[in-house]
């Protein structure tokens, strides 16, 4: 069964939050409930929330490029939204050779990824909003390299080829239709038992203590502002691809990834397909420097 199949097949949940301001914000999944009064009640299940919510917590980050959501068991971003125009690539005041990786502190250390965690790991620091979408000022450039934008991925034949080849892909598409709004994040799928043929969630997690988990594929959805709204989404797998594989082989549908990821999106949007057009998957020679040398 392919991971298409497994996708449509997952059921998920939803989310929602208001994003009206820069900086960090602290959000409770869901309102924490009162404690209502029931005539001849026993108990009290509520009143443990005096003393504290536990959540989970999102935490909402608005940067000059992007939005996200970090997800802090996982270590990794739930979901980062880009809006990537044709004048915010013409714009070139931010150089990745001044921006290094640093560690969120807007994070609470308990929760927060590591540096250390990628050391020697085997994975890249893999960014979710690239680098390459906010040389617009050295500070957007500059906030891709928090690892609140990043997530373990693999190096050779996927961060480094045909991923950053998709990349590339949708900053190309701005000279048709001008702006994108997009949407990455990361997915644990599940896979089938070669042995009792059940399906298991099971991935890496890397560091000392072990505290990042290891993504199984990522997602990307990418809505196409012009005349009218287009949009289209990308399932691919965390590992090398080959780089003649179409990029219409990794097409979901756009409720399919709803359901597996738990998250909604475009549901105020009337939108139609967004076309692929396979030639702008072309390869792209990428300057070592760039690119291997700062993984």
């Amino acid at each position: 069964m392919s991971y298409k199949q497994v996708l449509g097949g997952i059921v998920g949940g939803g989310i929602a939050g208001a994003l009206l301001a820069k900086g960090v914000s602290n959000v409770p999944s869901v309102n924490p409930p009162g404690s209502p009064v029931i005539d001849g009640a026993l108990v009290d299940p509520a009143g443990f929330f005096k003393y504290g919510f536990p959540g989970p917590i999102h935490d909402l980050q608005t940067r000059e490029g992007f939005v996200s959501c970090y997800d802090r068991r996982m270590r990794n971003p739930y979901w980062v939204v880009e809006h990537v125009t044709a004048q915010s690539l013409a714009a070139k005041n931010g150089s990745r050779k001044n921006s290094i990786f640093k560690e969120d502190e807007e994070i609470p250390e308990t929760f927060r990824a590591r540096l250390r965690d990628y050391f020697r790991s085997g994975y890249d620091r893999g960014h979710l909003a690239p680098a390459a979408d906010s040389k617009f000022t050295q500070k957007a450039m500059d906030e891709t390299f928090y690892l609140t934008n990043m997530c373990p991925q693999v190096g050779d034949g996927f961060n480094r080829d045909y991923w950053a080849r998709l990349e590339d892909y949708c900053r190309r598409l701005t000279y048709k239709y001008g702006s994108l709004r997009i949407v990455t994040g990361p997915l644990y799928l599940p896979k089938k038992d070669p042995i009792d043929g059940k399906f298991k969630v099971t991935y890496e997690v890397i560091g000392n203590p072990p505290s990042v988990a290891v993504p199984t594929h990522f997602f990307k959805l990418v809505l196409a502002e012009s005349d009218k709204l287009y949009a289209t989404a990308f399932v691919l797998p965390n590992e090398p691809i080959p780089e003649d594989t179409k990029l219409a082989s990794f097409e979901v549908p756009i409720n399919a990834l709803e359901r597996s990821t738990g998250l909604q999106f475009l549901q105020k949007a009337n939108y139609a397909h967004l076309p692929l057009e396979e030639d702008l998957m072309k390869v792209i020679p990428y300057e070592p420097a760039a690119i291997k040398g700062k993984v």
